[in-house]
């Protein structure tokens, strides 16, 4: 009965670290070359600055979770858009945006884990005068780099991020490595341990 009580939280957290850990590996020299093929293409605007930074952020991958740390100052006076029409707010547009983003992410085990409103404008921003002023900053964590690509190399995603970017007056997008990051893996592993434990010991009393 022991083992048996331990073999379903077993293979459910097998289960979720196989979904919530990209066992792909980094990406290789093909996915990179199509990435930049794409942009190359003319469909994405970027400068040739932001490209050999993109580049160099597609190569150090070393196939691992990393985190999105963005900061977003938002349109007060939006333009008129297809799907959300005359009057819409700023957040209506992000909200079309994310419709199509949220379930995208969660098959990918890719989720926001921190989100607020800025509270007061920028304290320390040496050298950056224009980053003093933000509305919100939001951290999402991605699986892999494949990941969020995938994402991106929908159609939908770049009919979606019109919407966006029509929605902010400026944003700011940085790919942070946080290793020592609380990782959802020990908060799982940990909860099961601790539920099991309790059932087992529920369990001999009687």
């Amino acid at each position: 009965m022991l083992k048996k009580r331990w073999l379903i939280p077993s293979a459910f957290y097998f289960i979720f670290f196989l979904w919530y850990t990209n066992i792909s590996g980094p990406l290789s020299e093909a996915e990179i070359n199509t990435v930049i093929g794409r942009i190359d293409s003319g469909k994405t605007s970027i400068s040739v600055e932001d490209r050999e930074d993109f580049l160099k952020f597609l190569r150090q991958d070393d196939g691992g979770d990393f985190y999105m740390v963005n900061f977003l100052d938002i349109n007060e006076s939006p333009p008129t858009m297809e799907v959300t029409g005359e009057n819409a707010s700023a957040f209506d547009l992000l909200d079309y945006y994310m419709e199509y983003m949220y379930p995208e992410l969660l098959i990918r085990a890719s989720h926001p884990v921190f989100g607020g409103t800025v509270s007061a404008k920028a304290i320390d921003h040496i050298g950056a005068k224009e980053t003093k002023e933000w509305d919100q900053v939001g951290i999402m964590r991605y699986r892999s780099i494949r990941d969020m690509m995938e994402i991106a190399n929908n159609e939908i995603f770049a009919e979606r991020h019109e919407y966006k970017t029509n929605a902010l007056l400026k944003t700011i997008a940085i790919p942070v490595s946080a290793p020592f990051f609380l990782d959802f893996r020990i908060i799982m592993f940990m909860f099961l341990l601790s539920i099991t434990l309790i059932i087992d010991r529920l369990i001999n009393r009687k």
